[in-house]
C-alpha cells in the first residue's frame, strides 16, 4: 500500500535488528526456569515487533496498515516489559540491557506516533 521512504526503511531495519539483538542478548542469561519463561516471551515479542511492522508495509488499506503498526506497537511494549523484568531480577550485562531498553522505548515512541498520525476514514 505504501512506498518505503528512507525513514520507513530505517524503521524496518531498526525493528529487525532489535529482535536479533534481543535474541543474542538472551543467550547470555542463565538457563534456569524463570529465565526460560522470560526468554521465550521476549523472543516472541521482540521479533514480532519487526515482523508486524514489515507486514504493515504491504497493507491492503490505510486501516490495515494502521492495525499492523498497532500490533507492532503492542509487541514493542511487551518487549519493553520483559526487558524491565530482566533488569529488576539483576545479575546481567547491564550496559547491553540498558541499550535494549532504550531502543524498545524509542520504538514504542515511533510506532505510537505512526499509529496516532495515520488518519483512517472514520477515525
Amino acid at each position: 500500500m505504501r512506498g518505503c521512504d528512507m525513514r520507513e526503511n530505517d524503521l524496518l531495519e531498526r525493528t529487525f535488528i532489535f529482535g536479533v539483538d534481543c535474541i543474542k542478548y538472551l543467550r547470555q542469561l542463565p538457563n534456569n526456569q524463570e529465565y526460560y519463561i522470560i526468554k521465550n516471551q521476549l523472543i516472541k515479542s521482540s521479533t514480532s515487533t519487526g515482523a508486524n511492522y514489515e507486514e504493515s508495509q504491504a497493507g491492503s488499506s490505510k486501516a490495515d496498515f494502521k492495525n499492523k503498526v498497532r500490533i507492532a506497537l503492542r509487541e514493542a511494549r511487551e518487549s519493553n516489559y520483559w526487558l524491565r523484568v530482566i533488569k529488576k531480577i539483576g545479575n546481567v550485562n547491564q550496559s547491553e540491557l540498558d541499550r535494549l531498553l532504550k531502543e524498545s522505548q524509542e520504538l514504542k515512541n515511533v510506532l505510537g506516533a505512526i499509529v496516532n498520525n495515520t488518519k483512517v476514514y472514520g477515525d
